[in-house]
């Protein structure tokens, strides 16, 4: 069963889904535009087989998470949320699954706190560093780097995502479920919480800054990782994927899944095989 609760961590409060009562901790980040609901699917599976669970609505998402301003949303603040949300937890090392601007959050986790993530599961976007560059140079991102222009436009971004109800987004959540989709308009709806999710972009310059400022080094990984990605997955393509291999330094694999960006919908039994496989194989010792 998925429970909700608040959890205070980084001077903020998030709204939380829990799944599992004893076991190796899990932690697991949503991505853009969705909420922790994404993961009630694969959160009972995960406790089933001995895990508990923690999915919270990230930083601009949770009511008591969401504070005034760009500067605000930079990868280094996502990233010490989730290591505040494992200390809330009491877990001092976790395994890490995140999707889409989750996975982003994670790739800064692993690069800033490997020492606290025993395993780590990016789904749809690999190694941040290759990910921008494939963005910036692929031309087959052409489409996703006119998507991110409009992203970077306050106001005007604003406006055409609040449109008609969100008709934009309802666009992207074809695989979502009415109740999934009623949980990501609560939020959406909210004052300032559209603002906020678009900071997550703003902030990282589209993506450009893992490659443009020493402050954000996004380096080689050693912690235990796998990416799960779609090859139809219409915003990272595969010289995205390619990219990504130099900076692994540690165990790596990547399940190739034929599906599109939403894994978790389209393919759970996949996602929740392969997620299980990892986490089995790199126990918290």
């Amino acid at each position: 069963m998925v429970t909700i609760r608040g959890v205070d961590a980084n001077g903020l409060t998030f709204r939380c889904r829990e799944a599992g009562e004893t076991g190796e901790p899990v932690v697991l980040l949503h991505g853009f535009p969705e909420t922790s609901h994404m993961w009630t699917t694969l959160m009972p599976r995960l406790a089933a087989a001995g895990y508990r669970c923690l999915a919270p609505d990230q930083r601009g998402y949770s009511p008591g998470a969401r504070p005034v301003g760009v500067e605000h949303y930079r990868y280094e603040d996502i990233a010490a949320d989730v290591v505040a949300l494992a200390d809330a937890y009491d877990a001092p090392r976790f395994h890490l699954i995140g999707h889409d601007w989750g996975a982003l959050c994670g790739w800064a986790v692993v690069d800033r706190y490997a020492d606290r993530v025993a395993s780590w599961t990016a789904m749809s976007v690999p190694h941040a560093k290759a990910f921008a560059t494939g963005v910036r140079d692929d031309s087959e991102e052409e489409p996703y780097r006119q998507l991110l222009q409009l992203f970077l436009t306050p106001d005007v971004a604003e406006s055409v995502g609040a449109a008609d109800d969100f008709a934009t987004f309802r666009q992207a959540w074809t695989e979502s479920s009415p109740e999934e989709i009623e949980d990501y308009l609560s939020v959406f709806r909210q004052p300032g919480a559209l603002t906020a999710a678009f900071n997550w972009y703003r902030a990282s310059r589209g993506h450009a800054r893992s490659l443009e400022d020493d402050a954000v080094p996004f380096g080689p990984v050693t912690v235990p990782s796998q990416l799960l990605w779609g090859s139809e997955d219409p915003y990272i393509r595969r010289r995205c994927v390619e990219l990504a291999e130099p900076y692994m330094r540690g165990p790596y694999r990547v399940v190739e899944l034929q599906a599109g960006h939403w894994l978790a919908q389209q393919k759970p039994d996949e996602v929740a095989s392969a997620v299980l496989e990892h986490l089995r194989a790199n126990p918290i010792c």
